[in-house]
C-alpha cells in the first residue's frame, strides 16, 4: 500500500477545497500549457479559455454555450479509452496539482485529465477512493456540513470500460466487488434523470464547477464550467444538453483540466485525487 505523506504547506494552499465559497463575478484564469496564454472570463462571461492555435492531435473535449455559459465537455469512449485514478507518485507525496501529475506521464498518452472527488486539507479524498484496484479510502457514510455531505452524494467508479455512478446507499447496497478505480464525492447532480432535490433550477451560490456523468452509451462525460455557475444550471446542462441521467458533482473553485491536445492545463489552486483519461490504442502500441 502506498503511504500517504501529510504535508503542511499543502494544507494551507487546500483549506478551502470543500468549502465551495467563490463569489459570482470573481475572474477566473486559465492557462495554456506554455503558460503563454491566458484568459479572465467573469461571472455568466463567454470568453474562449486559452489554446494552442495548432493542436498535435485531436482533442477529446468539445467546447458547449447552454444559457450564455460556456462549458467544456471531455468524453471517454469504452471502445477507445482508459480512466484511471491517481493521487501520489511512489514517493507518496500528493501530486497537488494537474500540473505536477503531468510531468510524471508521456502527455500523448493522456487523453484529458481533472480532479477526482472533494478531498481535506491535506490533499486526501474524504470519500471511497480506489487506485488500481487498491482502496486507499474507505466508502464515507457518514454526516456533515460542506457539499460532499448533502445528501445524496455518490461514487463514480468501473472496472474494463464499464463505468457507472451511484449514490453512495446504492453502491453499498449493492457493489460487492472492488472496481479499477473509484471516487466518492457529493452532490449527485442528477439521479435516473431528476436533479438533486435540494437543487433550484439557477440558485444563488456560483462557482467554477466540474462534474462526470454516464450517457445511455456508456460514455463518460467530465464537464468543466468556463464561468462561475450554480449548481442546477450544471445539472440541466448534463440533463438538457448532454441528455445525461446520472451525474455526480465532483469540485467546485479548484476545478481543473489537462487537455495535452489543445496545449491547456489548468492552474492555480491545489488539488487533491486525480482522475486521468488514457488513449487505449497507445496502450496497445497502436
Amino acid at each position: 500500500m502506498k503511504k500517504l505523506i501529510f504535508l503542511a504547506p499543502l494544507a494551507a494552499s487546500l483549506a478551502l477545497a470543500a468549502c465551495d465559497i467563490q463569489q459570482g463575478g470573481e475572474p477566473v484564469v486559465r492557462h495554456d500549457i506554455s503558460g503563454e496564454q491566458v484568459t479572465e472570463v467573469a461571472d455568466g462571461g463567454t470568453g474562449e479559455v486559452g489554446v494552442a492555435p495548432a493542436p498535435a492531435f485531436a482533442s477529446d473535449c468539445t467546447p458547449h454555450f447552454f444559457e450564455e455559459v460556456l462549458f467544456t465537455d471531455c468524453v471517454a469512449s469504452p471502445d477507445t479509452h482508459r480512466i484511471d485514478t491517481a493521487l501520489a507518485p511512489e514517493s507518496g507525496v500528493p501530486f497537488g496539482s494537474l500540473a505536477a501529475f503531468s510531468e510524471t506521464v508521456t502527455g500523448e498518452t493522456i487523453a484529458f485529465a481533472v480532479n477526482a472527488g472533494i478531498f481535506d486539507p491535506d490533499g486526501l479524498p474524504i470519500g471511497y477512493f480506489v487506485e488500481n484496484r487498491e482502496r486507499l479510502e474507505e466508502l464515507n457514510r457518514g454526516e456533515g456540513d460542506g457539499n460532499f455531505f448533502m445528501a445524496p452524494n455518490g461514487v463514480f467508479y468501473g472496472t474494463d470500460g464499464s463505468w457507472r455512478i451511484r449514490t453512495t446507499q446504492d453502491f453499498y447496497s449493492n457493489v460487492g466487488d472492488r472496481p479499477q478505480f473509484g471516487t466518492q464525492s457529493g452532490p449527485m447532480l442528477l439521479i435516473g434523470g431528476e436533479m438533486h432535490p435540494d437543487f433550484q433550477d439557477d440558485g444563488p451560490s456560483k462557482a467554477i464547477r466540474n462534474g462526470v456523468g454516464i450517457d445511455d452509451d456508456g460514455k463518460a462525460h467530465f464537464v468543466i464550467s468556463e464561468a462561475p455557475v450554480s449548481f442546477g444550471k450544471l445539472a440541466r446542462f448534463y440533463r438538457d444538453e448532454l441528455k445525461v441521467k446520472n451525474a455526480l458533482y465532483l469540485d467546485g473553485n479548484v476545478s481543473s483540466l489537462w487537455d495535452p491536445a489543445k496545449n491547456r492545463l489548468d492552474t492555480g489552486k491545489g488539488v487533491g485525487p486525480i482522475l486521468v483519461v488514457k488513449k487505449r490504442q497507445d496502450e496497445a502500441g497502436q
